[in-house]
């Protein structure tokens, strides 16, 4: 914590390499939660609550109020535990408007008409660039950050920056670009937004892969990033970043979790509805996605 800043506590998700947050006003104890993380075994189908309700524990022992819960993104690498917590702890949920485009591809690819332009349903507040909000005596900005994704957003809470998958720590550089909506360019402009904040805002990643065996870690600076990010830092152009970040991306492998995430994240967080029997399905697109 900095005299103006928020307390930041993360939490590791170890199997995805995932970070949730629980980030508060030290002087009133009102606090948001940030990408809280949904356990899911592949092998079973079966869902569990176990970090979130972790974060609920800490939230109690700690005596905070809960403002929010929020997504930065949909992500395709965890499931999200934002509809969970806030039904748990009474609190409204929220993410970026451009939920709905990435909805739109989505609903296509899973064939599920349903799901297009309902982020309302999902969540209670969709938030547009430079929509500002309180908690506590700490204002929060929410700043568009496409690139992962179309729907990304970064929320600017004091001297902190929750910046989800744009940059990850320097040591790891940027986030990938090649999911569909996602753009190179379009990420590479978002770093430069948020290189712009002073450079000691405290930047915090959504993701930490512990590059080398080191310990898992998800802080650090503007100015650090700046210096030394391997990816993109101020030495690295538009065009140079743009070449080397889709050149790298068409190596990687899908998430294996990226086609059971999404049917629930772009849900908010829930789980399909059930059907005749109680039990809720997932679908699976054959020969559609990373063709």
């Amino acid at each position: 914590m900095t005299p103006h800043g928020p307390m930041v506590h993360g939490f590791y998700d170890e199997g995805t390499g995932s970070v949730a947050y629980i980030v508060a006003d030290p002087g009133t104890g009102r606090c948001v939660i940030i990408d809280p993380v949904l356990g899911f075994d592949r092998a079973s189908g079966a869902t569990d609550t176990r970090l979130a309700d972790k974060i609920a524990d800490n939230i109690q022992a700690r005596r905070l109020t809960v403002e929010w819960v929020l997504d930065t993104h949909p992500h395709a690498d965890h499931l999200s535990a934002v509809a969970y917590l806030g039904e748990q702890l009474g609190a409204p949920t929220g993410i970026g408007a451009r939920v709905a485009a990435v909805q739109e591809i989505w609903a296509d690819i899973y064939n599920l008409p349903g799901l297009q332009m309902e982020g309302h349903r999902y969540w209670d507040r969709l938030f547009a660039e430079g929509d500002r909000f309180r908690v506590g005596g700490l204002e929060v900005e929410v700043l568009f950050s496409p690139g992962h994704t179309a729907a990304s957003v970064t929320y600017l809470i004091g001297d902190a920056a929750f910046v989800h998958d744009t940059v990850f720590m320097p040591d790891s550089g940027t986030a990938r670009t090649d999911f569909p909506g996602g753009d190179a360019r379009a990420l590479y402009r978002s770093i430069q937004k948020i290189f712009a904040l002073p450079p000691k805002t405290r930047l915090f990643t959504g993701h930490d892969y512990r590059p080398g065996g080191r310990e898992a870690c998800w802080e650090s600076t503007v100015a650090k990033q700046r210096a030394c990010n391997i990816h993109l830092n101020d030495h690295v152009s538009e065009e140079e970043f743009v070449g080397f970040r889709e050149e790298r991306d068409r190596t990687l492998p899908l998430p294996g979790l990226m086609l059971a995430a999404l049917q629930i994240n772009l849900r908010g967080g829930r789980l399909p509805e059930p059907e005749a029997n109680g039990t809720s399905y997932l679908k699976l697109p054959l020969n559609r996605v990373g063709m």
